[in-house]
């Protein structure tokens, strides 16, 4: 994750990590959601979890979210965050229209025959 802007993909974790904090939480509440949202398939260990919030911190796509308790620091979404979701989206619908297209080729349009 190089800029605020960064155009590149998100790895699940951080995707899950962001959409999780469209409502503020705390660190082992993103790990539920995430396991929630994703039916268990993606499970985050403490260790990716501190790291990505660090970095997503630096980005500024989330901050600290009301008074820091040193036993649950609650964080939530910017909308830089919000911008980098959308992208993401915009990103994977792409992807699924591509694919679809060259797998299915119901989904073929007249000139890509």
């Amino acid at each position: 994750m190089a800029d605020n802007h960064d155009s590149g993909a998100l790895t699940e974790a951080v995707f899950y990590i962001l959409l999780s904090l469209y409502e503020p939480c705390h660190g082992y509440g993103i790990m539920q959601k995430t396991e929630e949202m994703s039916n268990g398939r993606v499970s985050l260990g403490p260790g990716t979890l501190y790291g990505a919030i660090n970095t997503l911190m630096e980005k500024g796509w989330i901050h600290p979210f009301g008074g820091y308790s040193p036993r649950k620091k609650m964080y939530c979404i910017t909308e830089e965050g919000k911008a980098a979701v959308k992208r993401e989206l915009e990103r994977l619908e792409e992807l699924l229209e591509n694919g679809r297209r060259v797998s299915d080729p119901s989904e073929r349009t007249e000139d890509t025959r």
